[in-house]
């Protein structure tokens, strides 16, 4: 008798679970109190807003460099060391931060504990996502993605109303011992029901040769070149949309912000369903169909005024960032031999954090060349998205590349 597809993913919950709560609590404690840091930089202690927008992209440079380092070592030391040492960083962090606020430490020292935080997060990442590849088969990875994803953004969801309800009680310093507290039960979670799941093979090379020795691999490197196209466009959700509703078109952060919640609500609600299905897809064909969503999101906010349409655009979008991005982590997994994993995840994370990071430049160029027709703006960026659209299909005819084969086998 064949397994059902309940037992199924019964079975793959139970091997998860611990991550997906790690992954939960975790990003329900970083946004139920980091999204405040910057209005407390601001409106208490004085800073420019030019030297918080510093801060912040300084911590898009850190983040990118701990994937890349994160990865390598959770190929050489495990899986498991890796994530109990930047949660347990994390904690003394967070209560550094708390007693920087509640006694008015240093600015440039709550700003270097910021940056500790932002390292340890993303030093974290490519473990966790090359301890999915180690927990499933190839045939269930797309769906176990999907599943870590709901975990995070659900965390994401409610980190923000439940901090913003807390702030009108407590100050900030208790908003990040609050915090410190949430890492601590994932340290206790990650230590007392995590295992290591990287075998006895070990990565044993170190050095930036062979931490970038992967990008020799033809087939990774397109992928990378590729799946950046895409994450340029994914970059423009926060900076350059913003700017777009609140100052171009005239509409609120009220509204903008209700976008934003329609993101993460969408990924909760849709993303294990359309996984499901889309695993039985050809991987070039989902990679294709969410970079092509992405860019039709964007493209028609060049036509669009009214904010319905906006949400509207904005769901089309979202609907890209639920295909592409736990389709891409199961083809990284599947490029990657499993010594190499977390260097592999490392990299594509180095992708995702440029993408993040130069998106809302290109973007914000964009919006100062052309301030009175938006059509130009949104249908160069959606371009991007596109070309990978099409360079995915393309790199199937050709018989390259990833192969054609469904994530899931029939």
């Amino acid at each position: 008798m064949l397994p059902t597809k309940t037992s199924t993913g019964l079975k793959l919950l139970a091997r998860l679970w611990p991550l997906i709560t790690i992954q939960l609590l975790t990003g329900a404690g970083f946004s139920l109190s980091l999204p405040f840091l910057s209005l407390y930089l601001y409106q208490d202690r004085g800073v420019p807003m030019g030297a918080v927008g510093a801060i912040m992209l300084s911590s898009a440079v850190v983040g990118a460099l701990a994937r890349v380092a994160g990865g390598e070592l959770s190929d050489r030391v495990g899986r498991r060391p890796v994530l109990l040492g930047a949660l347990s960083l994390r904690i003394l962090l967070f209560l550094g931060l708390s007693a920087g606020v509640h006694y008015n430490l240093w600015v440039m020292l709550i700003a270097l504990l910021y940056l500790g935080v932002r390292f340890s997060g993303a030093f974290a990442m490519p473990a966790a996502t090359a301890m999915v590849a180690d927990l499933s088969s190839e045939e269930e990875r797309m769906r176990a993605y999907g599943i870590l994803r709901v975990g995070a953004n659900l965390g994401w969801a409610l980190g923000p109303s439940v901090g913003g309800f807390l702030k009108i009680f407590l100050p900030y310093q208790a908003l990040f011992l609050l915090t410190a507290a949430v890492s601590g039960l994932c340290t206790i979670v990650a230590l007392f029901f995590l295992r290591e799941s990287l075998g006895s093979k070990r990565e044993d090379r170190a050095g930036p040769a062979q931490v970038f020795s992967s990008l020799g691999d033809p087939q990774f490197r397109k992928f990378i070149f590729l799946s950046l196209l895409v994450l340029l466009v994914a970059g423009q959700l926060i900076s350059t949309l913003s700017v777009f509703v609140v100052d171009r078109l005239g509409l609120s952060t009220a509204h903008f912000g209700t976008m934003l919640t329609l993101n993460g609500l969408l990924v909760v609600a849709l993303q294990y369903p359309l996984t499901r299905i889309l695993e039985r897809r050809r991987r070039n064909a989902v990679l294709a169909l969410g970079a092509f969503l992405y860019g039709l999101g964007y493209f028609s906010m060049g036509w669009l005024y009214a904010f319905w349409a906006l949400m509207a655009a904005v769901g089309i979008a979202t609907l890209g960032e639920i295909v592409f991005v736990p389709a891409s982590l199961a083809v990284v997994a599947k490029l990657a031999s499993p010594a190499e994993r977390g260097r592999y995840m490392g990299l594509w994370g180095l992708a995702e954090s440029f993408g993040w990071s130069a998106g809302p430049l290109i973007g914000g160029v964009l919006l100062d060349l052309f301030p009175h027709d938006p059509r130009p703006l949104w249908g160069i960026i959606a371009s991007l998205a596109f070309v990978a659209s099409l360079g995915f299909l393309c790199w199937e005819l050709r018989g390259g590349g990833i192969d054609r084969a469904p994530f899931l086998k029939r």
